[in-house]
């Protein structure tokens, strides 16, 4: 399991799939969401808005990301 630090309140999750390298670009992360493919804390979220906290995991192919607070 991977561990991205943000230094902000939350991060969308659609920015966390670009920076976490599970999609090349903001379209590529809205078809996934779109799909179904995304998993946010193990149930499936179409919300590519959707904004993640410290804790969060989010889980794309079997590649999972956990989100972390950093300060």
């Amino acid at each position: 399991m991977e561990r991205i630090l943000i230094h902000t309140e939350f991060i969308k999750l659609d920015s966390l799939l670009k920076l976490a390298g599970l999609a090349e670009t903001g379209g590529e992360a809205k078809l996934l969401v779109q799909e179904g493919r995304v998993l946010v804390n193990g149930e499936v979220c179409e919300m590519r808005g959707k904004k993640l906290r410290g804790g969060d995991t989010v889980t794309l192919d079997g590649r999972t990301v956990t989100v972390g607070q950093g300060k």
